[in-house]
């Protein structure tokens, strides 16, 4: 049809708008019968020349080095649609410079990588994909926890550094890349070392996760830094540790009937003085909340995963109940969100600001939530 307006979905049909103001586009730019990732948001005043992209690591490889010529086109074109026929016709060539490269380049790079994992040890290699290009590793710290490092390399651009994704603490792996050495075997090292400046925070989870009763996460990632722990009661603490200074005090949240956790609250603020960064976190807790965790060697977890008294399920959306009734004769736990649905439904319920008061659906005695915005 002559004289047709071209639309994004004609010349990107997998590049799905986000919104009613179509200025933002997440999915999938196809090339040469490959899929590259991409989102781009458009200002207010949709000017292609301010527009924001967002690459997958694939289509950022491949674009390495022409990030002024797209900056270029993105200036030059008049509105989105033209923009992406544009870049489709710099991936094609671009892709093509690959394959033609390929035949050269390839044997070189994999007699290369074949040295370099002989060097690191094939029996730190935990997985690698058909073409080479994805790499995961293994390496134990001190204490001999595994930690991996997943790194993805080019085989067309083996002088480009690689992206890497670890379980890290807090922080990307910043490492230094040499391709005119042995790069491969040198951020291996580079890991190894990183690994030893966190080895007393994974002591004292490990602590934790040994000796207590872990409410949430329910796998914990080494990268994770916080932990709800059951203190009993339909209550619990969540804690949050700093990973370079993992001895010291961490952030601290009560969850659970207020009649429960208002002395535990008091009796931490009243001794948080005294806290010692000599002792580990789980003894400085016991420590200044004047008792014992729950251990699992003198008790049962499902002790402590009492269910919803509304939806009757312990997780909600990977959320486990975090409101209790206040009265000690009842103490029942719900889902915030169970709550705040079931006192919004009752028409005895007031709210005031974000607080909705109501009746406890079990015993009838007062009992308040923070409004629920988001399901």
């Amino acid at each position: 049809m002559a004289g047709r307006v071209v639309d994004v979905l004609d010349v990107c049909p997998q590049l799905v708008p986000q919104d009613r103001t179509k200025r933002f586009y997440d999915g999938f730019i196809t090339v040469c019968k490959k899929n590259f990732r991409i989102c781009i948001q458009i200002p207010d005043h949709k000017s292609m020349e301010n527009a924001r992209i967002e690459c997958g690591w694939k289509l950022r490889h491949l674009l390495r080095g022409y990030e002024g010529v797209i900056k270029q086109r993105l200036a030059q074109s008049r509105d989105l649609p033209s923009f992406l026929v544009e870049l489709k016709s710099i991936l094609e060539k671009l892709l093509k410079c690959q394959r033609s490269e390929k035949v050269g380049s390839g044997p070189k790079f994999y007699t290369h990588l074949v040295t370099e994992l002989e060097a690191i040890g094939w029996d730190k290699l935990a997985f690698v994909d058909p073409s080479f290009e994805v790499l995961k590793f293994a390496a134990r710290d001190s204490r001999d926890r595994e930690h991996f490092i997943t790194v993805h390399l080019s085989s067309q651009h083996p002088q480009v550094a690689p992206t890497c994704t670890t379980e890290l603490p807090g922080q990307h792996f910043n490492f230094s890349w040499n391709s005119q050495s042995h790069p491969l075997e040198q951020l291996y090292q580079q890991f190894q070392q990183v690994l030893c400046q966190f080895e007393d925070f994974w002591d004292m989870l490990d602590e934790i996760d040994c000796n207590t009763w872990i409410l949430e996460p329910d796998h914990p990632s080494r990268s994770c830094t916080n932990r709800r722990i059951a203190l009993g009661n339909n209550a619990s603490i969540q804690i949050d540790l700093n990973p370079s200074n993992p001895r010291l005090l961490p952030e601290c949240r009560f969850l659970g009937a207020d009649n429960v956790i208002l002395p535990l609250r008091e009796h931490l603020n009243a001794n948080i003085q005294s806290w010692n960064p000599q002792l580990s976190v789980l003894a400085n807790l016991e420590s200044l909340l004047g008792q014992k965790f729950p251990s699992p060697s003198t008790t049962k977890k499902e002790d402590f995963s009492m269910e919803c008294g509304i939806c009757y399920a312990y997780r909600l959306n990977d959320l486990i109940p975090d409101k209790a009734c206040d009265d000690s004769r009842c103490g029942q736990p719900f889902h915030s969100l169970c709550l705040y649905e079931w006192l919004r439904a009752l028409p005895s319920s007031r709210q005031s600001f974000n607080m909705v008061f109501g009746e406890c659906p079990y015993c009838s005695k007062p009992i308040t939530v923070k409004m629920v915005t988001g399901k």
